[in-house]
């Protein structure tokens, strides 16, 4: 095998072989299945994991969190829906980042996405457990087991049936919320938004009963509206027209969620109260049995609970296939064990499905969907904030890259979002420091591996890589 060195790191040379033996299947998006993969990233945070940020915020504290971060993800959009344009690869954020900041930069991108993706299954598989409890009385291991084989075994399966399944369950799921919302605005009262008591913290009210730390505090749980619809690029390799439909996918996404964030904060807790959903696993059939909306279980609860496990299944079953194709392209340009990037013969990518899908097994053991999500939210940010280094770098080094698409407003925008990426990194250390300083232990973990192995066995000629052949 023949070896180089380049810009610090070391390249093999492979055979036509390799890349044939790890073959996504071309054309299999297009971008409406992306605005609904977009959307399914996400649309289990409209369920479950947002109204833990009751608790730290209050609701005040957790609108004004959702405002800010709302700002970042629009803003991060059309920053991604440019550079999508620019490397359309499978590795999404790590394909950017390589691209503006060499391999050093790509790989700290891409395992800051692994982190975020490989984690918030496991989050999401706790909050299906508590919503099968409440409709079949059974929770536990054995549920996560199921999910967790019954949906990496589709994916294996073929990418094709996997994504129109994924767009289906996440059309059921948007009918639930709108349900959901209906039937909440008849009991909407303000002042339940505000029936926490303040605490005795700098700045508490009724508004902001922790005061100004809450808002602050309440960043991590207001991503999870938004969490993980940065993936859609991810899918660059099975879209039908990369440059095209992958700015449509991201900006239609977001539309969608920016919708559903604002309906579900406002008609929850203003329908049964705040302080009745900050500690729920299953905060909107609470709200529709609590005493101050229906009083028990109805009809409309029960449809809510039952569907709403679609939504959850939605994000769970779409995370999976990001995750898949993130850990499929480093794998084969080498910044992840190779082996991980083979194929099967319909062209899905097994061995990134299914490792990763045991790591997840095992997290969701732990049962802590709120501290899983800190983890996921660690990983995401930092890799906010690389992605929209990455737009402004390449738009101050290369202003005449073809770029088919164009970020409104440059690199302002990208800025902004950017800004916002840095202070959500910190806030979780607000929440529970020793689960965000536990991630940054892993993620030093994986920086070894690279700095002592993988970056002298990167692969010459794969997606993405300027070797010098």
């Amino acid at each position: 095998m023949e070896t180089s060195s380049h810009g610090g790191v070391e390249y093999d040379k492979v055979g036509q072989d390799y890349f044939d033996n790890r073959q996504l299947k071309r054309g299999a998006a297009g971008w409406l299945l992306l605005v609904g993969l977009g959307v399914a990233y996400v649309i289990s945070g409209d369920y479950a994991g947002w109204n833990f940020g009751l608790k730290t915020g209050g609701w005040g504290g957790l609108f004004i969190a959702s405002i800010l971060m709302a700002t970042m993800y629009t803003c991060m959009c059309f920053a991604l829906a440019e550079l999508a344009t620019i490397a359309p690869t499978a590795g999404g954020g790590y394909g950017f980042a390589r691209r503006a900041f060499g391999p050093w930069g790509g790989f700290l991108c891409g395992v800051a996405i692994l982190m975020e993706y490989a984690i918030a299954p496991a989050a999401i598989a706790t909050f299906i457990g508590a919503y099968c409890n409440s409709l079949f009385g059974v929770d536990g291991w054995a549920v996560y087991l199921a999910f967790y084989v019954v949906f990496l075994g589709i994916h294996v399966y073929g990418a094709g049936e996997a994504l129109r399944l994924i767009f289906a369950i996440t059309a059921l799921a948007v009918v639930a919320l709108i349900v959901f919302v209906l039937a909440m605005i008849p009991h909407f009262d303000l002042n339940n938004l505000f029936d926490i008591p303040a605490t005795d913290a700098v700045g508490a009210s009724s508004f902001l009963p922790f005061g100004y730390l809450g808002i602050w505090a309440a960043i991590p749980y207001a991503i999870w509206f938004f969490l993980a619809v940065e993936g859609v690029p991810l899918a660059a390799e099975e879209t039908q027209d990369p440059k095209r439909d992958l700015p449509r996918g991201l900006i239609g996404g977001i539309l969608v969620l920016l919708a559903f964030c604002a309906m579900i904060l406002l008609v929850g807790p203003g329908g049964a109260g705040s302080a009745a959903l900050m500690d729920s696993g299953n905060p909107l059939v609470a709200a529709l049995e609590s005493p101050k909306v229906y009083g028990g279980p109805t009809w409309i609860s029960r449809f809510v609970n039952f569907v709403g496990l679609a939504g959850l299944i939605a994000s769970f079953f779409s995370i999976i296939y990001g995750y898949s194709r993130l850990v499929f392209a480093m794998s084969r340009a080498g910044y992840l064990p190779r082996g991980l990037s083979l194929t099967t013969s319909r062209k899905t990518p097994y061995l990134a499905l299914i490792v990763p899908g045991i790591i997840g097994f095992l997290l969701s053991l732990t049962g802590q969907g709120d501290l899983l999500i800190l983890v996921a939210v660690f990983g995401a940010t930092v890799s906010y904030v690389m992605m929209m280094a990455s737009h402004i770098a390449l738009r101050v080094r290369e202003p005449n890259l073809e770029r088919p698409y164009r970020t409104p407003g440059g690199i302002l925008t990208s800025g902004i979002a950017l800004a916002l990426a840095c202070l959500a990194v910190v806030a979780g250390f607000l929440v529970d420091t020793r689960v965000v300083i536990g991630a940054a232990v892993v993620y030093a973990i994986f920086v070894a591996y690279f700095a002592i192995y993988s970056r002298h066995h990167l692969v010459a000629a794969a997606p993405g890589e300027d070797a010098p052949y």
